[in-house]
């Protein structure tokens, strides 16, 4: 599989890039203040199937957007953090990328939405990405390739899910494992900046083991769909909510990321001892772990968060930066390998020098 977009007459070809002159300037991730523990769900689960989620996916605690709190909440008050960090003028940003699967609403773009509540020039670039798991990564490639391109300047990658709002409360594939966070990167031109390497990657033929199948245009909400149903193999389930098929997310990732790592490393004449961190999306635990010995990282360069966070779907890759390396990254510069995997099947590698950066925090809203 590649991607290609044009150039004049000629397509270039995009599944492995190399990009220069773009820095990282600051990551601000947001998270709702609900902290949600597993006592939470005794009312709904027995002990045994809590303590059992528990050691699979690692997670205990998760945070939970409650009432009118949107995606697009976390995302500003992360935004406006960084900014007043960077003394950042709204004037000054070009462009907004926003990347979500939990949008304000089927129309307009939520970016547009965001560009007002920024006070951000009627000049800026704004549009909305449909991507979940590997949505960070896509988001830094799309962003690196304007701005490498002298197309912008200072770009706002804003980054996030409230998926818990589309999650069936009785489903135990889903109920306990995700939590919601926003996230906002500054990304600005470098002629100093050394080079970014990006490997990308898609495979349709998995859309259905990760899916919402009922509320768009294919197949839109009627009164049946929206009726819950208990399936020997999918569990408690609607058609409206998040349906998630463990067992080949699983198959999926441990195929696929290795040799994602693979070809991030090689394309970048690197190997993994050159990585000082090797930043993975927060899937479940077990996943990461399995991860880590089949590639054979050391654990210390694979930080871990989803036990506090739960899997934040595409805000996970930046809320681990924020909340397991902010002491190494607010003084020091380090490569970074960043692979986001998932919903797709999609997924993404991008390596990086990140820091010393000029703002690193996480917020509650």
């Amino acid at each position: 599989m590649c991607i290609a977009f044009f150039i004049g007459r000629k397509a270039v070809k995009v599944k492995q890039t190399k990009l220069s002159n773009v820095k990282i300037r600051g990551i601000i991730c947001a998270v709702p203040r609900n902290n949600v523990d597993n006592k939470a769900f005794e009312t709904v689960f027995s002990p045994e199937d809590i303590e059992k989620s528990a050691n699979m996916t690692g997670v205990r605690i998760r945070r939970i957007a409650e009432g009118s709190i949107c995606t697009s909440d976390l995302c500003t008050a992360a935004a406006h953090k960084l900014m007043e960090d960077l003394s950042w003028e709204p004037e000054t940003i070009d462009g907004i990328i926003f990347v979500s699967q939990t949008p304000d609403h089927r129309l307009p773009a939520t970016s547009c939405i965001i560009q007002e509540r920024l006070g951000l020039s009627n000049e800026c670039a704004a549009f909305d990405v449909n991507l979940g798991c590997s949505g960070y990564v896509y988001g830094l490639w799309m962003a690196s390739n304007l701005i490498a391109a002298s197309a912008l300047r200072r770009v706002l990658l804003l980054v996030g899910d409230t998926i818990t709002k589309v999650i069936t409360p009785d489903d135990k594939s889903t109920a306990m494992l995700f939590g919601d966070a926003g996230s906002a990167t500054a990304l600005e031109y470098d002629e100093s900046a050394t080079k970014i390497s990006f490997v990308l990657g898609t495979d349709g033929k998995g859309k259905d083991n990760l899916i919402i199948n009922a509320g768009g245009f294919r197949n839109p909400t009627t009164t049946e769909n929206l009726a819950r149903n208990v399936d020997p193999e999918k569990g408690t389930y609607s058609d409206n909510y998040l349906y998630m098929n463990g067992g080949e997310i699983f198959n999926f990732t441990i195929k696929r990321v290795p040799a994602l790592v693979k070809d991030l490393l090689s394309i970048s004449d690197f190997e993994t001892k050159d990585v000082d961190y090797f930043v993975f999306h927060q899937a479940n635990e077990f996943i990461l772990k399995h991860l880590s010995r089949k590639i054979k990282l050391d654990q210390e360069k694979c930080p871990m968060n989803i036990g506090k966070f739960g899997n934040t779907s595409s805000a996970s890759i930046p809320l681990v930066i924020v909340s397991e390396l902010a002491d190494v990254l607010s003084s020091n510069t380090k490569k970074l390998a960043m692979l986001g995997f998932g919903v797709g099947y999609s997924w993404g590698g991008v390596l990086i020098d990140v820091g010393p950066l000029l703002s690193l925090g996480l917020l509650e809203v």
